[in-house]
């Protein structure tokens, strides 16, 4: 085995797992693929179906599904027991019904002269969090002779998009008086944590308690709201008093825990949905003391056996990673020898196990998955790197192959 220059010795750790099982998560003659079981994400739909209790459920399948697959991920999700979808831009939406999707859907981040008649015409709802978008909505309504669906998105400690306290006098009046002529229907009523994940945090509370009595005074002023919701993954996970009328979990969805502070239990309920394989493409011996890939950050210790794995930053695998992060292959889990490149990385096996489990070409290396099949995870991934493991899942890029697998298949 090797030592990285600063970065320690490399890994090999005995795991549980068939090299057998892995060989069809790449189609022969692809060099790396990424696989979605969307019935992990039924599933996990299906869980935190149970934990809303008596509040909705609503999906969020923005960014792409969290990497997913935005319409799969929707379907699957729905199949799961969700009632509502949210995604982040308009564009995101029109695609969900583009796809045959008709159940609502909320898109709360929109831009001046953004796709609203479009959107209004296809039944989505709208966040709004000033007078500008307010007033485009309007228009927008009057446009299409159809009334807008408007949450008003409220910031109640985050410091991000949402209509300040002091500010919403002014919007809910506006917002009152399109109602009142038609062109805008207040459907719901919305905000979002800053330390869902941290579910003690003092600030939790806080902004829970701002918002019940933003609300309150929104309702005193004439507004009625059919759908309150406050709670992403972490806050649905760990918070009941914060369900509402509605949740809206995204990361758990996926089969990801948001925090440490999901209770054991509930957390092994969350099926991991995706799961990153690249073929062997190269295996090779070297004598000690052999440079492994750019700048040179990894000697091998000893005379050893490299395996290149053709998967690198250019389809979102992490250039952090080198020296860092874990991959599974051959029964075995190895830690990425020198920096990821652009198109590959490399692991250094070792003589002896390389000869021991007969590696060659063509076998299977996996970088993330489901740990319960003996595979790191992307949390592994997020904390061998330094990041999260919504970023780990969010980043694969488009070059990778998607390959389904479930009943929710389409």
């Amino acid at each position: 085995m090797g030592s990285g220059r600063g970065h320690g010795a490399a890994t090999c750790e005995t795991v549980t797992m068939s090299d057998d099982l892995f060989d069809d998560l790449v189609p022969t003659g692809y060099p790396s693929c990424l696989t979605i079981d969307l019935d992990a994400i039924q599933a996990n739909a299906a869980v935190l179906r149970e934990q809303a209790g008596s509040a909705e459920l609503m999906a969020v399948v923005k960014a792409d599904g969290y990497g997913h697959g935005l319409v799969p991920s929707a379907r699957a999700a729905l199949a799961g027991g969700a009632s509502w979808l949210g995604v982040a831009q308009i564009g995101e939406a029109l695609t969900l019904r583009a796809a045959g999707i008709t159940s609502p859907t909320l898109a709360w981040l929109s831009v001046p002269g953004d796709r609203f008649a479009e959107a209004i015409t296809a039944s989505i709802d709208l966040g709004v969090s000033s007078l500008w978008a307010l007033a485009e909505v309007a228009d927008a309504a009057r446009s299409t002779a159809v009334t807008a669906r408007v949450h008003l998105k409220l910031d109640t400690g985050l410091g991000r998009n949402g209509c300040r306290r002091d500010d919403l006098p002014d919007l809910l009046d506006a917002a009152l008086k399109l109602q009142a002529e038609a062109a805008i229907e207040l459907v719901g009523v919305m905000s979002h944590y800053a330390l869902a994940d941290a579910p003690s945090d003092p600030t939790v509370r806080a902004q829970t308690e701002r918002f019940v009595e933003a609300v309150a005074w929104a309702e005193a002023q004439g507004a009625r709201f059919s759908l309150r919701h406050l709670s992403n993954s972490a806050a649905t996970l760990t918070n009941p008093m914060a369900r509402f009328d509605a949740v809206r979990p995204g990361l758990a969805l996926y089969g990801l825990s948001p925090t440490p502070e999901v209770p054991r239990e509930l957390a092994e309920q969350l099926r991991p949905a995706m799961t990153l394989a690249g073929r062997i493409a190269l295996v090779k011996q070297v004598p000690a003391g052999t440079g492994v890939s750019y700048g040179l950050t990894y000697h091998t210790s000893a005379d050893t056996t490299l395996a290149l794995v053709p998967l690198g930053y250019g389809d979102g695998v992490p250039r952090a990673g080198g020296n860092l992060a874990p991959v599974a292959l051959a029964g075995r889990r190895f830690t990425v020898a020198g920096r990821v490149c652009m198109d590959q990385f490399v692991l250094d096996v070792g003589r002896e196990v390389a000869e021991a489990v007969q590696l060659g070409e063509g076998q299977v290396a996996v970088l993330f998955g489901d740990p319960a099949r003996g595979v790191p995870s992307a949390e592994d991934w997020a904390v061998a790197t330094g990041t999260i493991s919504y970023e780990i899942v969010t980043r694969v890029g488009s070059r990778l192959p998607r390959r389904y697998r479930g009943q929710a298949i389409s």
